[in-house]
């Protein structure tokens, strides 16, 4: 795998190529199945694209993709269609550490930082790396790596700038 791990972005969907401003906007598309915003997601591929960097998908969404990342839900699909259109590749996923009470209260952000670190303990070749989450992920070593964008608003240019400082330094 070698430098195939450079530079590695950990992507969260929900609130950072979404949000709820434009979920107030969108009904239309969301009853459709179309939960992330074009824009957001043009956005993303520039950071992708200036950094050359891999997408490991850390959020909920990894669950609707099977093994071999093709989509197993019509949101995932399109989430998975638009990436596409713009030439972003999810690479992987971060491992599942959740455990039945986490599920059921939904509170992923108690797991998200292990499940990161665990996959950079198993891809200690990895380079520069950060996260894009809209949630506190309750570690420090985490947050020096994060970048969190409003989930009012999702993902800015301010916070893709961000990013880009943490993945070419």
């Amino acid at each position: 795998m070698g430098d195939k791990f450079e530079r590695v972005i950990f992507l969260d969907i929900d609130g950072v190529l979404n949000s709820r401003f434009w979920e107030d906007e969108h009904q239309v598309e969301i009853s459709d199945g179309k939960y992330v915003d074009i824009e957001a997601v043009k956005l993303f591929s520039q950071l992708v694209k200036e950094t050359d960097a891999t997408v490991i998908l850390h959020s909920g969404w990894r669950f609707w993709f099977d093994e071999t990342m093709n989509p197993t839900r019509s949101e995932a699909k399109y989430f998975a269609d638009a990436m596409a259109r713009e030439g972003v590749e999810i690479v992987g996923v971060t491992p599942d550490l959740t455990t039945e009470e986490i599920r059921r209260t939904r509170k992923f952000s108690l797991v998200k930082a292990d499940e990161i670190l665990c996959w950079l303990q198993d891809h200690r070749e990895c380079g520069n790396w950060v996260v894009l989450d809209d949630l506190d992920l309750h570690n420090s070593e985490i947050e020096a790596h994060q970048v969190r964008p409003n989930n009012d608003v999702g993902i800015t240019k301010e916070d893709v700038e961000k990013a880009k400082l943490l993945l070419l330094k």
